[in-house]
């Protein structure tokens, strides 16, 4: 039968395929994002009094962003657990698994009773969900950003940077939502948001995790695993490949650092520091979302561009952005300006750190094969997340205690995050034109000749 002439032309099956999983991509990380946000947000604002309320206010903040790293601690765990099973069963399962994880864990956290219903149970109990959604995350990303770069590899590799950044776009999106649903909740009477307003972004995060879910039941398993998973399998587990020669997923980690420390350092923490300077809760969550607003504009292009040009020029550009701004950025935030405070972390987060992530989905599956990829791309970018984003809070936070309110140190964190990104992109080998189809090709195998200029 002959198709309609007054029909529209439909894409190509693959093509299809290749939109619902970055979306599914878009979703998941999303989801990420938003509850770990959340998290962040909300400990800045009431978790040192509701579930640490022994300590004196800056312990108890102290306490909370400590409760906020052990999640990333167990993030190269859960990279390494999903990892295995990923490049030995399949990306789809673990892609569904880890969601499923992390939105419960996040609407378990809403459910939580505090330190005056149950006593020291509630922290603990605090600390375990943050370590289950640890674990999770620790496979998400890894599972939909590789879905999305092997299935373009197939329709549009030329392009593996401008489709991966629908996954890395989870996180300004995860940001605005979190931002949004926190402002509106923190509007409340503080004593209302401290009884209930605070749970209610974690409850509402079991809608995403019912959409995201739905999403991801639809898509195909990648091409490119398919067909490594016909070849016979490898007799050492995925991690003890990727850790028998280390340099590449050192490499991928410290490429990584810079962009988490500004994220971290711009966002979770900046919520607190600046409502301690003045600032109210609505005009700094107002400052993070339309930071994430610029975001979701500058990752997509300069994910793009690195299809260009390259990866290496564009992640040095936004780190070399991100050292050259890290004091005027704390300078526009401590002139008590409601409107320097947007610019400074419009500048900061929405460009220079975005410049620097969004092109580290693709950069990091080229600098390993198929059958360990979702391991080494993933044990990567969660020690990336753990090094430079896990302890920046907390490390700010103690310094700024012990320096009499400077923020000097801030700063001085945000350089030295940006300067190990620049160094290490300095010798990484360009990969932008490398091909995936190999399961363990000379190019993209994780030895230290794979990735090393």
């Amino acid at each position: 039968m002959q198709p309609s002439p007054t029909s529209a032309p439909q894409p190509p099956p693959d093509t299809r395929q290749l939109r619902r999983v970055a979306l599914s991509g878009l979703l998941g990380t999303a989801v990420e994002f938003y509850d770990f946000l959340v998290y962040g947000t909300v400990a800045a604002l009431v978790f040192g009094d509701l579930f640490f309320p022994k300590a004196d206010p800056a312990v108890g903040t102290i306490a909370a962003f400590g409760t906020f790293a052990a999640g990333y601690v167990a993030r190269p765990l859960g990279g390494i657990v999903f990892g295995h099973f990923g490049d030995r069963l399949g990306r789809k399962s673990m892609m569904l698994l880890t969601m499923l994880l992390m939105g419960c864990g996040s609407f378990l956290i809403g459910l939580l009773p505090t330190y005056d219903a149950i006593g020291v149970w509630a922290p603990v109990l605090l600390v375990t969900l943050r370590v289950v959604q640890g674990l999770a995350i620790g496979g998400e990303w890894g599972g939909a950003t590789l879905m999305v770069v092997e299935h373009a590899e197939r329709t549009q590799g030329a392009r593996r940077g401008l489709w991966s950044s629908f996954t890395q776009l989870g996180a300004p999106l995860g940001s605005v939502l979190s931002a949004g649903v926190v402002t509106l909740v923190s509007a409340l009477p503080d004593d209302e948001f401290r009884a209930w307003g605070w749970r209610v972004p974690f409850l509402l995060s079991i809608l995403l995790l019912g959409v995201g879910l739905f999403v991801r039941l639809k898509v195909a398993e990648s091409p490119l695993f398919a067909q490594a998973k016909r070849e016979p399998k490898p007799d050492r587990p995925p991690v003890v490949e990727v850790l028998r020669r280390p340099k590449p997923v050192l490499l991928a980690a410290c490429v990584g650092i810079g962009a988490f420390t500004a994220q971290s350092l711009l966002t979770g923490f900046m919520i607190s520091y600046a409502v301690q300077h003045g600032y109210t809760r609505p005009q700094v969550l107002t400052a993070v979302t339309v930071a994430s607003c610029v975001a979701l504009v500058v990752l997509p292009a300069a994910s793009a561009l690195s299809d260009r040009v390259g990866r290496r020029p564009v992640v040095l550009a936004g780190a070399v952005a991100s050292a050259a701004l890290a004091f005027p950025v704390l300078a526009l935030v401590n002139s008590g300006s409601p409107a320097l405070l947007i610019l400074a972390l419009a500048l900061g987060h929405g460009v220079a750190q975005s410049t620097m992530y969004g092109p580290l989905g693709a950069l990091l599956s080229e600098m390993f094969g198929t059958r360990v990829r979702y391991t080494g791309a993933s044990l990567g970018y969660q020690a990336a997340t753990l090094l430079g984003a896990g302890f920046s809070p907390l490390i700010a936070s103690s310094l700024l205690a012990s320096s009499g309110g400077s923020s000097a140190p801030v700063s001085l964190l945000l350089c030295g995050g940006a300067a190990i990104t620049a160094l290490t992109v300095w010798r990484l080998r360009e990969t932008h034109t490398d091909t995936l189809d190999a399961p363990a090709s000379p190019a993209n195998s994780p030895t230290p000749e794979g990735t090393l200029r």
